[in-house]
């Protein structure tokens, strides 16, 4: 299953940057736009291997909580890294505008880092969403509980994140 998810993420990335290059670099827009599409496509295989290895019986593991951890993030994040990385691209290889920073300081500073910090609450409620799907698929929380091994870690990231992103509000950055 790790291999599965490693093989998901190298997929992902490079869908990404094939995609990325022949929109800029080959100039055929139309390629690189499905390419671009397919993406999310890897996230779909991904749900799907991972529902069907449980269904089959296989045991539940802390691998079947991280995939679930990948499709909640990629979800989630996937659409701002790839807007992310095509900016990048347009610029460095089709004269594209160069990429502007947000802002570093004061009330739009703090609102950006709430934002940031309400889409990854978003990806930890998604997580638990698919981990609840897995476990009806493992047949029960006594068949799943090794799945839920994921949500520790990433509620301890989660609460950290929430001190980090709103000690902005209370204490903004100086200009």
């Amino acid at each position: 299953m790790i291999t599965l998810i490693v093989a998901c993420e190298i997929g992902f990335w490079v869908l990404l940057v094939a995609g990325l290059l022949v929109r800029y670099l080959l100039r055929w827009r139309r390629t690189g736009a499905a390419l671009l599409v397919a993406v999310p496509l890897i996230d779909v295989l991904l749900l799907v291997a991972t529902a069907i290895d449980l269904r089959r019986g296989a045991e539940a593991s802390l691998a079947h909580g991280l995939a679930a951890v990948c499709l909640a993030v990629t979800v989630v994040f996937g659409h701002r890294m790839i807007r992310w990385a095509d900016v990048r691209v347009a610029h460095r290889f089709a004269g594209g505008p160069a990429p502007t920073r947000g802002p570093r300081a004061g009330r739009e500073h703090a609102a950006d880092e709430r934002r940031a910090w309400l889409e990854h609450l978003l990806a930890y409620a998604l997580g638990a969403g698919l981990l609840g799907l897995f476990t009806l698929v493992a047949g029960g929380m006594e068949n799943a509980a090794p799945l839920w091994g994921v949500m520790g870690p990433w509620t301890v990231v989660l609460v950290i994140d929430f001190v980090i992103s709103f000690s902005y509000t209370v204490m903004p950055r100086k200009s």
